[in-house]
């Protein structure tokens, strides 16, 4: 018999140009800090429209031609299963624009160290920018949560 799990999904998604990223400095006092422009899928939205309404709500830009490039997973503090879907794109338009969610800007990949990072947000951005890697999850060992890339 098999046994049913509760999930919550949410997607992230880079825009890019070349070796520039746009970046959102996140206001949250849940999750501070550099971080991608995303946010939760809605009931009965489909994950690629809820990644470009949530760009959209963010940052002003139209993205296009979103390509699913990996996963974060790790149960949430009710059980369930929280999956964040990762997205990227350099096919974008409209004019750059911040909302409350926080400042949105562009910055070179070789600059991420030099600004302060949401949470085991370097080790998402390892995914996103990687060609072999495509999931991040959260696992328990001994009552101790584990990070894996696979």
């Amino acid at each position: 018999m098999a046994e049913y799990e509760n999930a919550i999904f949410t997607n992230m998604c880079m825009i890019y140009s070349g070796d520039r990223i746009l970046v959102q400095n996140r206001v949250s006092k849940n999750w501070p800090g550099i971080t991608f422009p995303g946010g939760k899928v809605e009931r009965g939205e489909s994950f690629v429209e809820s990644v470009k309404r949530e760009v959209l709500e963010e940052t002003g830009l139209i993205v296009n031609s979103v390509e699913l490039c990996g996963t974060k997973q790790f149960q949430d503090e009710n059980d369930a299963r929280y999956v964040v879907l990762f997205y990227k794109t350099d096919a974008f338009e409209g004019e750059l624009a911040s909302s409350d969610e926080g400042e949105v800007f562009w910055i070179d990949k070789s600059e991420l160290g030099e600004f302060r990072l949401a949470h085991d947000f370097q080790e998402m951005f390892e995914v996103f920018d990687s060609e072999i890697l495509s999931e991040f999850y959260y696992y328990k060992e001994e009552e101790e949560f584990k990070l894996r890339l696979l």
